[in-house]
């Protein structure tokens, strides 16, 4: 297959950052497998006034075509909004000269549809969609799009591109029924999760060094890797860090590795109230965040409290599983599933401070049941999160869209028991 695979934000292994590098990791497998994938991508690190010329490099024999387009997740909304548009036209006219068999669009943001619909049709080729966040449901309940006519058209895009979409990857089992309540039948859609990278986390890895360079020796750890953004509702684990404080649990200590646009107001925070049980760190590249994994008690997964983020397929979540690491997460659904079904670790009550701060004393006081926990994460992550098998999942997807028996012409979507939003 020739594949044209549209994601804004491709990071490799190597790059700085915290951003999951999904995209990379299916590319370099499905290279692998002797199809060509021709990778287009924005160079986010680009500044404001660079000149906006396509270059390319070769990434482990993916050919990767970058725009630079200057993105962080320190930007207000309206920046990133001028971000995505940016992009969406530059990569339309990208993709749409490259040869190809099949495009597979991959969101965030929503707005990756626009070239990923347009290449497809100029190349009469089909078009399968990838969906990593329920947008614009997400923003929407985060508060971040309260504009109607802004949420109007987000909603016309969201039909639009599954509407268009031969095929659709969910990314978890919450994604796929939000996109059913979209009004798309469920066999149009394939659930591909986010994976365990197995050779890049092992619970072999020594994470004695990092113990030190971050500080945290001779204290039990939780640690949070990945994005301190809106959605993350980081607060709640200052709440429970406080808690702790009034408890005199000195020896407990939560970690905050990487950036966003909420870390300076968290750490701000952690000064004013003394918080010397937080600490933090980062970001780095993903080979090292393997060692702030491997220096960490347990691995948190956490989210603000909203209905829409318990569909979330995190990478953190399967990074720590690949780590044989205890699970902390506040997120019911499928992710406490996870956690507490598969005797991985323990789901804390959302926006209960006094029950996050009960179990990471439990966690602590109970190091034969936590042993127990690194054992179910570590089998979970290589019987049913392997790279490697959802990698071909994706493959067959791909070569099922592309199939004579699959076509059909674009289907209009219409939310099923949904009116016009608001």
């Amino acid at each position: 297959m020739r594949i044209i695979y549209l994601h804004q934000y491709f990071f490799t292994r190597s790059m700085i950052g915290v951003a999951g590098n999904r995209s990379y990791e299916f590319a370099r497998r499905l290279v692998a497998m002797g199809h060509q994938v021709e990778m287009v991508t924005s160079y986010t690190h680009a500044r404001e006034n660079d000149p906006a010329e396509w270059f390319e490099t070769v990434e482990e024999g993916i050919r990767v075509h970058w725009l630079p387009v200057p993105y962080s997740n320190k930007m207000g909304f309206r920046k990133r909004i001028q971000a995505f548009f940016r992009f969406a036209v530059g990569a339309s006219r990208k993709a749409a000269s490259i040869e190809a068999d099949v495009v597979f669009a991959t969101s965030g943001p929503l707005t990756i549809a626009l070239p990923g619909i347009y290449a497809s049709w100029l190349r009469k080729v089909p078009m399968v969609f990838e969906v990593r966040d329920l947008w614009p449901e997400g923003a929407i309940q985060l508060g971040v799009l309260t504009n109607p006519i802004g949420k109007r058209l987000a909603r016309g895009l969201e039909r639009l591109a599954y509407g268009w979409a031969r095929h659709i990857v969910a990314l978890s089992p919450g994604m796929r029924d939000g996109i059913v309540d979209a009004g798309v039948p469920e066999n149009k859609i394939t659930v591909i999760p986010n994976a365990a990278d197995l050779d890049l986390f092992h619970p072999d890895i020594d994470g004695s060094e990092m113990k030190k360079s971050i500080g945290i020796q001779g204290r039990f750890s939780l640690a949070y890797i990945g994005t301190m953004g809106l959605a993350n509702g980081l607060g709640f684990v200052l709440d429970a860090a406080a808690e702790l404080k009034r408890r005199n649990e000195n020896d407990i200590v939560f970690v905050l590795h990487g950036d966003g646009m909420e870390r300076a107001n968290l750490e701000a925070r952690a000064i004013r109230e003394g918080l010397d049980n937080v600490v933090f760190s980062g970001p780095t590249p993903k080979h090292l965040t393997a060692e702030v994994v491997a220096a960490a008690d347990v691995c948190m997964t956490i989210f603000k409290n909203v209905p829409v983020l318990r569909t979330c397929s995190p990478n953190k979540l399967f990074d720590a599983l690949a780590a044989g690491k205890p699970i902390l997460t506040n997120m019911p659904g499928w992710l406490g599933e996870i956690a507490e079904g598969q005797r991985t670790g323990v789901l804390v009550e959302p926006d209960n401070a006094s029950d996050f701060a009960d179990k990471a004393v439990w966690m602590r006081d109970n190091p034969q049941t936590l042993l127990e926990f690194q054992h179910n994460a570590r089998r979970l992550a290589e019987e049913q999160f392997s790279r490697d098998v959802l990698a071909r999942r994706l493959e067959a997807t791909l070569a099922q869209a592309m199939a004579p028996s699959s076509r059909h012409a674009p289907v209009k979507i219409v939310p099923a028991g949904k009116g016009e939003p608001t």
